[in-house]
């Protein structure tokens, strides 16, 4: 076996039998030494067709912010609710970790326009329609109305989702009902979790992906429910999220190979990973058999 190397890896996508699963950058992150939400992460992920997810948080004025938290004080220097601050108002902030400017929605609808035509950008949106509202969507539209399918929006509110396909139906779609399956799981069993997805997935958002947590989709495997093809069954996309390795440099320790050789057996159709180059790298360098 000829061992990979950083340089011989792309953390673009890795195989299972011919089966592709692409790799997506979690957080705009190749690899979790790179700064959160990195600007030159995306443009490399541009230039190269990779999948990668950034988080919105809307505004006041109905525009967008690229981060994960409902407050700046967690990952910038600026200080209060996102919600209600304007463009204006954020423009001389910046975030904690090497004092970089934020990254507003205007900003990726320019950017967009250079992408790769293999490259595929996800908007985790970590808002609900309600805080949204009809400004946002409006927003999204001004900016995303002349976007081709490098852009999928995403989000846990089904609302939010359809809102979207309606004003922007070229637009790609997807949901993440985790959080809600876990509960279902824990109290009506694994009937309900089939009888759940299934309605999600025929539902009104019509998403092309479903996001799901690994560790869930393993369990739920080991129970005799196959979460991933009965998706893809239905014409869906799986992203299992988010495997991220302990020890980059080290490879997967006895856990984790169980655990990811698990995964890649149900081939889901991308894993989210902080860690996509050292992924790779580890799942080409394994021990034979």
């Amino acid at each position: 076996m000829i061992e990979a190397s950083a340089s011989t890896v792309s953390g673009l996508q890795i195989e299972n039998d011919g089966h592709p699963i692409r790799l997506k950058w979690h957080r705009l992150r190749r690899q979790l030494s790179d700064p959160l939400f990195s600007i030159d992460v995306m443009r490399a992920g541009f230039s190269l067709g990779a999948s990668m997810e950034l988080d919105l948080r809307v505004r006041a004025d109905g525009g967008f912010v690229v981060l994960h938290d409902k407050d700046l004080e967690g990952e910038t220097t600026g200080h209060g609710r996102i919600s209600r601050k304007s463009l204006d108002q954020l423009q001389d902030i910046y975030m904690r970790d090497g004092e970089r400017p934020l990254t507003f929605s205007e900003d990726l609808a320019l950017m967009l326009q250079s992408a790769h035509p293999d490259a595929l950008l996800q908007f985790d949106m970590k808002d609900d329609y309600e805080a949204i509202g009809e400004k946002g969507i409006a927003h999204l539209t001004a900016h995303l109305q002349d976007m081709n399918a490098s852009v999928i929006v995403s989000g846990h509110c089904l609302d939010l989702i359809v809102a979207v396909r309606r004003k922007l139906p070229h637009l790609l779609r997807g949901i993440d009902p985790t959080d809600k399956l876990v509960e279902i799981y824990r109290r009506e069993g694994l009937k309900a979790v089939e009888k759940s997805l299934l309605a999600d997935i025929s539902g009104p958002t019509e998403p092309d992906t479903i996001y799901l947590q690994w560790s869930m989709l393993l369990q739920a495997a080991r129970d005799g429910l196959d979460m991933v093809s009965l998706c893809q069954s239905e014409g869906k996309r799986v992203d299992a999220w988010t495997f991220t390795l302990k020890n980059p440099a080290g490879g997967f320790n006895d856990v984790e190979w169980r655990d990811f050789s698990a995964l890649m057996a149900l081939k889901p159709d991308q894993i989210t990973t902080d860690e996509a180059t050292a992924t790779e790298r580890a799942w080409l360098n394994r021990p034979a058999g």
